[in-house]
């Protein structure tokens, strides 16, 4: 869009960019709550074996997937706002079968089904802020759907915390799974996701439309509406002409076979391959085994909840950072910055493991990759992703992105008992490692720099 930033309504842009980014607020919460949940869910099932444990906690990832195809499929077709409020509704129907799942098929089903609803969200928030974005403040705002994943990971955690702060320390495995804490407890953690939730979808109701896709759709006036609202009538005018010229109003749907197209075969390599970097730089393993990772470290249960809670309130400090910065500083060098950090800190990290270092320091080393995650990788991903691919297929392509981040997660979710078992922590954080220096050689040959630019200018740069 074009970018004065002068006349433009503020307070509106940033009211349903915030509205639009609780989709992330939930995805945040809903994929971070099981790690908390885990050494009770797993007691009160019975998962005596790693396979058992990483498919419960990365399960979930196969309805991701589903998720984010239906939103690159449906979404061109329903738009942005119906699907939000779609992902809104199962969010808070999951967790609740979640919280009442007697056994652990249809524990395993209803985290699937969630899953879905965090695929639908972390395709669709991105790119919606994206499309109502003036280019000026379009990292910003974007990085606003990370600060809210960020704010429903703590949230997680700090309930995960709150239900379990009275455990005895050093309870034993008996103790802990015929108490309340473990018969109850967990059930409360997954539950009460369903009042954010219909928070999210009474929100939805005063939302727009996406302007881009009221465009693509023909419905010109309904965009101007929209585009008035933001930045006022002549503003309306200059972006539905720069919208136009990039989309083609022949209402067709948009076929996937058309991102095999020669031309966006680069920018589609870019978005996947950052993607995938994002999560096979390992950090998700904090949140989700925190269990393992702490436990390794010489902590005990109580301490452990303690500890979590620690890293989520690093993780919201540095995500303030990154939107602080990332209009400021560019895309490039704080992904640069974030993949150098994380190869440093993970040498650093199965080093200490190797030579049996415990307590504090291994916490340290633990926030310190949260805070450098936080303000690099994190936010900056899906900036990037969310504002490299042209108009007519940003959903498309968006989507197969978003998979491949999902895949990539499920990947490492399920694989991290596995190798802690066959390489032990030291040589998984050092396997972690190679891949962050992997990814800092990629973002370095490959990574242009977006900042501060129109989404068409973009589209014109990388792929014309």
């Amino acid at each position: 869009m074009p970018a004065p930033k002068d006349g433009l309504n503020l307070a509106y842009v940033w009211c349903i960019s915030i509205v639009a980014a609780l989709g992330g607020l939930l995805f945040g919460y809903d994929w971070v709550v099981i790690g908390g949940a885990k050494p009770f869910f797993e007691r009160y099932f019975q998962l005596d074996n790693p396979a058992l444990s990483g498919w419960a906690n990365s399960c979930a990832l196969i309805g991701c997937l589903a998720g984010v195809m239906a939103a690159g499929a449906l979404g061109g077709r329903f738009g942005r706002k119906r699907l939000l409020m779609s992902a809104a509704l199962l969010f808070a129907i999951t967790s609740l079968g979640n919280a009442l799942a007697p056994n652990f098929a249809l524990f395993i089903m209803w985290r699937m089904l969630g899953g879905v609803a965090i695929g639908l969200a972390s395709n669709l928030s991105p790119l919606y802020i994206a499309e109502v974005a003036p280019a000026h403040l379009r990292g910003r705002l974007v990085s606003v759907n990370q600060l809210t994943i960020v704010i429903g990971i703590l949230l997680a955690q700090f309930v995960n915390w709150f239900l379990v702060r009275d455990l005895p320390a050093g309870a034993t495995n008996e103790w802990i799974t015929s108490s309340w804490f473990g018969r109850h407890g967990w059930r409360w953690m997954f539950g009460l996701t369903a009042v954010p939730s219909l928070l999210f979808v009474a929100g939805m109701f005063f939302v727009p439309e996406s302007p881009r896709w009221l465009v693509a759709r023909g419905r010109v006036k309904e965009a101007a509406g929209v585009l008035g609202k933001i930045g006022g009538d002549a503003y309306a005018r200059a972006a539905v002409a720069g919208i136009s010229g990039t989309i083609k109003l022949d209402r067709a749907k948009v076929d996937f076979r058309e991102l095999l197209n020669p031309k966006l075969r680069r920018v589609l390599v870019l978005g996947v391959t950052l993607a995938v970097f994002q999560q096979w730089c390992g950090i998700n393993v904090i949140f989700n085994y925190a269990e393992d990772i702490f436990s390794a470290a010489g902590y005990d249960i109580s301490s452990v909840l303690k500890n979590i809670a620690w890293t989520g309130s690093v993780n919201l400090v540095f995500t303030f950072v990154a939107l602080g910065v990332v209009d400021r500083r560019g895309r490039r060098p704080l992904m640069l910055s974030g993949a150098a950090g994380l190869a440093i800190i993970y040498a650093i990290m199965g080093l200490c493991y190797f030579m049996g270092v415990r307590g504090w320091p291994m916490l340290l080393l633990v926030l310190a990759a949260i805070g450098c995650y936080a303000m690099s990788l994190a936010p900056v991903t899906w900036v990037v992703i969310s504002e490299v691919f042209p108009n007519r297929v940003r959903g498309a392509a968006m989507a197969v992105a978003v998979a491949a981040l999902w895949s990539a997660c499920f990947v490492l979710t399920y694989t991290f008992p596995l190798l802690n078992r066959a390489l032990g922590a030291h040589g998984t954080f050092w396997l972690y490692a190679i891949i962050c220096l992997g990814g800092f050689i990629f973002i370095k040959l490959r990574l242009p720099e977006t900042k501060g630019k129109t989404l068409e200018q973009l589209e014109k740069e990388l792929v014309d």
